[in-house]
């Protein structure tokens, strides 16, 4: 059950880490370094930035609960 979720939580881990690294930058900070700056939105966000925010959450809430499930099969199991 520890080693489903331990693999679980590095799945989820390594989808967070690809999923804000897909997100587009809102300026000022370090998005500017790598030219994130140098492009301006005239419309909002677009239906693929909000379908790639809502995943973005569901992934987070999924990695959250892997997190917690994780430390209380740590503190059952001592």
């Amino acid at each position: 059950m520890v080693l489903g979720f331990s693999i679980a939580l590095i799945v989820f881990s390594l989808l967070m880490m690809l999923l804000v690294l897909m997100h587009k930058g809102k300026g000022g900070g370090l998005s500017d370094m790598f030219g994130g700056g140098m492009q301006s939105s005239v419309g909002g966000s677009s239906v693929a930035e909000r379908n790639l925010d809502r995943i973005t959450i569901v992934v987070g809430v999924c990695w959250f609960a892997c997190i917690i499930v994780l430390g209380m099969l740590m503190k059952s199991s001592n």
